[in-house]
């Protein structure tokens, strides 16, 4: 059978592009403060979930809502599954942006909007490219899912689900990434240091805010602080933005001196795109004699952890030939009189290490400020070798259809559903050279590369399941 992939891509893109608003409109972001037994992780994850499930139900595909935190679109039978795993949850949008965050806007050729990049927009491309097959009359020799998880940015309950209670796919992908083809991802895991509460009298830090989820760089952050000398203070805290690249301000109020400091957001797959505002105003408070847990919450955060991307200082740096170095982000830090302080870390690890080796290192460095690790989560790190024929016939698909023969497949910091299957890679949608928004304000993806990228899915699921 011949289809010309990229004819029918543009063929489909008025269509695409009404179904991408729809998902763009609903603020999915997890929400466990207002979940119900009917909203397991909030509302906005299953609704957009289930929009998705609406397509499939409008196109005459087979749907399934399990539980209403995972669900999926099914088209062929037979006893092998291949999957595309993909995520309907969004990342907080943060602050920053010039548009509406849940509002598509189509400008220069590219649409904005949270989920345009990570992961509404891909996964749309890569429903459209299974579209192709059943308007095209193909029938697979396999069961094809595009499953549809509700919290990919955050502790993957919908997707783990889904593996509880369906059989393991075959193969497959994940349209959560970049082009040419992921075939590994470094292990991750999450910790959590604690520090007391108590603080001192010349100087004495009320509160400090930073940070929204573990895998993402902080692009702002908040102090309220009591000075002894105020003038002193404020015209420090003016030098320290003239001479690091961080933005702020200062301000007096009724409870002290509150300070705000804004860097850059970034994933934290390579947190060296982002500059992290919550370490930078550790760095300055970390110029005055703050006492007890609250020197300790500051000079662990100031001295250990700023501007160490590779976890040197505290020893936990590693380099594997193939999978690449250690890295580490620190993703949300509070401290408050009441609570006490803590630091949330996350850190992307290849071969060669493991999560007991970097919470030993981690424990050591944050026993010197009275701190407690605790390790919250671990997901070892996957590699599919790339003789297999899940990597080498995706890698045929992509040069065919980009002529780009130069780029090869890579191991990424990311984390993707994909990692759940054995013989699971992730594929796009971002491409080579393209700028990445992820997890950042103003999130976008040029139009014509999900259009692209569509062609490519719809060739690729064909080549798995149907040639």
């Amino acid at each position: 059978m011949t289809v010309d992939w990229k004819k029918q891509a543009q063929d489909y893109k008025a269509d695409y592009l009404k179904d991408l608003k729809e998902l763009i409109s609903i603020n999915s972001v997890r929400d466990d403060e207002h979940k119900t037994d009917e909203y397991p992780l909030g509302e906005g994850p299953t609704k957009a979930m289930l929009k998705f499930l609406s397509f499939g139900e409008r196109d005459g595909f087979t749907t399934k809502n399990i539980d209403n935190i995972v669900g999926y679109i099914e088209y062929g039978s037979g006893d092998q599954t291949m999957a595309m795993q993909a995520h309907a949850d969004v990342m907080p949008a943060g602050d920053g942006w010039e548009t509406d965050p849940f509002e598509m806007v189509e400008k220069d050729g590219n649409v904005f909007g949270r989920g345009t990049s990570d992961d509404k927009g891909p996964a749309l491309a890569a429903y459209y490219g299974l579209k192709m097959l059943k308007d095209n009359g193909v029938t697979p020799n396999m069961k094809i899912r595009l499953i549809i998880g509700t919290d990919e940015e955050s502790d993957w309950t919908g997707m783990k689900h889904y593996f509880e209670v369906e059989p393991e796919p075959t193969f497959g992908f994940s349209p959560d990434a970049e082009f040419p083809l992921i075939n590994g991802e470094k292990g991750n895991v999450t910790y959590v240091t604690t520090f007391g509460h108590s603080n001192g009298s010349n100087y004495t830090l009320r509160k400090f805010d930073s940070g929204l989820r573990p895998n993402m760089v902080p692009g702002n952050a908040d102090a309220l602080v009591e000075a002894s000398d105020n003038e002193k203070f404020v015209d420090a805290f003016t030098a320290f933005l003239d001479h690091n690249p961080v933005a702020g301000d200062v301000k007096a109020t009724g409870n002290g001196i509150a300070l705000h400091i804004t860097g850059k957001a970034a994933h934290a797959m390579e947190p060296k795109n982002g500059v992290n505002a919550g370490t930078y105003m550790a760095k300055f408070l970390n110029e005055f004699p703050f006492e007890g847990a609250a020197k300790d919450f500051i000079a662990y955060l100031a001295e250990d952890l700023h501007d160490d991307s590779r976890a040197t200082k505290i020893g936990a740096d590693h380099v594997d030939d193939v999978m690449g170095d250690v890295t580490m982000n620190v993703g949300i830090m509070k401290f408050d009189t009441h609570n006490g302080g803590s630091v949330n870390t996350n850190f992307r690890y290849p071969k060669g290490t493991d999560d007991k080796e970097i919470l030993g290192h981690l424990q050591k460095a944050a026993g010197k400020h009275d701190g407690e690790v605790k390790q919250i989560n671990n997901m070892g790190p996957h590699y599919v070798d790339p003789s297999d024929p899940i990597v080498s016939t995706l890698m045929h698909v992509y040069q065919e259809q980009t002529g780009d023969t130069k780029s090869k497949p890579e191991v990424v910091g990311g984390g993707t559903y994909a990692r759940l299957m054995n013989r699971g890679v992730a594929f796009g949608a971002l491409f080579p050279n393209a700028k990445d928004t992820m997890h950042q304000a103003n999130e976008f993806q040029p139009i014509e590369d999900l259009i692209k990228a569509m062609a490519i899915y719809g060739q690729s699921i064909y080549e798995l399941t149907a040639k």
